[in-house]
């Protein structure tokens, strides 16, 4: 077992380093641009008449903005993997941000619904989506970004030695987590290739999240058993089935519960902080 995750561990640390290299962000950058640019130039074409649409997605003027946010959430997923074995509070802070970009492009995504510019009203159901969106979206930032100023952290392990087998032990769930997230963009690619209709699977990715903050909350079994960790971690795993479950309703109600959940995160650190300050745990 050691050794694999000494491999694990490895391999792990030579794909983060690629991918938050600044060739790897100047590359991110670089394809979100010729996406956008791509789709402007395929929709002016089909307008033109020189091009016929495969799918009645591309009828619409706004498409081309949709197509870039979605790579930019599958790069934000990739950053999401990453995150996970530094930190349990932090992968989950990271979760929210991600829901929070789900939310602005569900935004763009009704501004791809209006079949052009002049067709434009208040009472209209995209743009009132379209606002529904923005708001939970910057509800969520203001969110996240006060939970990551207020968290603490406090180690579980006794020692060094521990530290480092809990960070290996999260790398190779990370690694397997990546694996997991390409063979939904594999079968997502197929889909399209099927239907001509890309069906992009957030909520598989965050189930198979779930799962992992579970074992994530076993494997921290073997380092503390204290109350607070306990209920720490679980917590956090119950905060990523918020956001599944928020995938699986309308409007309202899935920013309601994303909302609600980014909340509950807060809510959480300041708990959280509060007994370990009046407990006297010192913070690392």
């Amino acid at each position: 077992m050691k050794y694999i995750l000494k491999i694990s561990g490895k391999l792990y640390d030579k794909i983060h380093t690629i991918w938050f290299s600044n060739w790897g962000e100047r590359w991110v950058s670089n394809i979100l641009i010729f996406s956008f640019i791509l789709g402007t130039l395929y929709y002016l074409a089909i307008i033109s008449g020189w091009l016929v649409p495969t799918n009645e997605f591309f009828n619409h003027p706004f498409f081309a903005i949709e197509i870039p946010f979605t790579l930019l959430l599958i790069f934000e997923l990739f950053s999401l993997i990453f995150s996970l074995p530094r930190s349990v509070a932090k992968s989950n802070s990271k979760q929210y941000e991600v829901l929070s970009l789900i939310f602005l492009r569900s935004s763009f995504k009704e501004f791809s619904h209006i079949d052009t510019l002049s067709d434009w009203s208040l009472n209209s159901v995209p743009v009132l989506n379209m606002f529904a969106y923005g708001v939970g979206g910057l509800l969520i930032f203001a969110l996240v970004n006060l939970t990551y100023k207020l968290q603490s952290h406090v180690r579980i392990t006794k020692n060094k030695s521990e530290q480092l087998s809990f960070i290996a032990t999260k790398k190779l769930l990370a690694l397997l987590l990546l694996a997991g997230f390409v063979i939904i963009g594999f079968n997502d690619l197929l889909y399209l290739f099927n239907t001509g209709t890309y069906h992009q699977s957030f909520e598989s990715f965050y189930t198979i999240l779930i799962f992992c903050d579970i074992l994530i909350v076993l494997i921290a079994l073997r380092y503390s058993t204290a109350y607070n960790v306990i209920f720490r971690y679980s917590a956090f795993a119950l905060a990523t089935i918020f956001i599944r479950i928020s995938f699986s309703l309308d409007t309202i109600e899935s920013i309601a519960v994303g909302t609600a959940g980014a909340v509950f995160v807060l809510l959480l650190t300041v708990t959280y902080n509060y007994f370990n300050r009046k407990e006297g745990i010192s913070k690392t």
